[in-house]
């Protein structure tokens, strides 16, 4: 369950975790939908993609920016 708008674009890791977009940052989830931690951004999320050179950077699109983060997990 989304406690911040709803849900949009998503990404699954190497480990199976959903990393998805939402109206206050990124939700982590594991595999069986249990919220695991949250990426705050000051903006609502609209989708998020892995990518460079390990797959393991986080890129995130919002209202108005573009954000990246690096995870210790890689995309899938």
């Amino acid at each position: 369950e989304c406690d911040a708008g709803f849900f949009d674009g998503f990404r699954m890791d190497t480990e199976g975790r959903i990393w998805t977009s939402a109206g206050d940052g990124v939700h982590c989830l594991d595999a069986d939908g249990r919220l695991l931690g949250k990426i705050q951004i000051p903006e609502v999320v609209a989708n998020v993609c892995f990518g460079g050179a390990k797959r393991n950077r986080l890129f995130i699109t919002a209202t108005t920016s573009l954000y990246a983060v690096y995870l210790n997990v890689s995309g899938a």
